[in-house]
């Protein structure tokens, strides 16, 4: 790893140290573009109540906010850890173009952050999930879906 990407990884180190003394969790990411930091972020999740303001979604928020657009191709995110599941959801949603991380998943688990269980529940079918699940309304949602195909003038993601 080069030297910018070294200094950018250990932002988000830093973040998440900074982070944790003022009460959030010890995660932090970074957003960077052309070489510049367009969004840096720690864990929001206990100081704003919201179990999906992680480093990675909130960092992700505003990029797209300081870029005015949901696309992130040409952006590079460092984590202070491997992302959840939810994050890399995220991050693949959010078309950046490359991912760097310190902390493994079991260096979390190690610290009472463990998402092994929700890799497993992926994997599941959905009756085997333990929130339960069931579909219904299919048909009613496979016309909205239609609709989208159909119309001329929408923005696609």
């Amino acid at each position: 790893m080069n030297s910018k990407k070294t200094a950018f990884l250990k932002r988000a180190i830093d973040i998440a140290r900074q982070n944790m003394a003022s009460g959030g969790g010890p995660f932090g990411a970074v957003i960077v573009k052309d070489n510049k930091i367009i969004a840096e972020s720690g864990n929001q999740v206990t100081t704003h109540n919201d179990p999906t303001a992680h480093a990675e979604i909130e960092a992700i928020r505003l990029a797209a906010s300081n870029t005015g657009t949901f696309d992130l191709s040409g952006c590079t995110l460092y984590a202070s850890c491997e992302p959840c599941p939810m994050c890399l959801g995220a991050i693949y949603w959010a078309r950046l173009d490359a991912l760097y991380f310190a902390g493994s998943r079991d260096d979390a688990a190690d610290a009472g952050f463990d998402d092994d269980f929700i890799y497993k529940e992926i994997a599941q079918p959905i009756e085997k999930r333990k929130i339960p699940a069931s579909q219904s309304l299919q048909a009613e949602a496979r016309e909205v879906f239609n609709q989208w195909k159909n119309l001329e003038e929408k923005t696609r993601y």
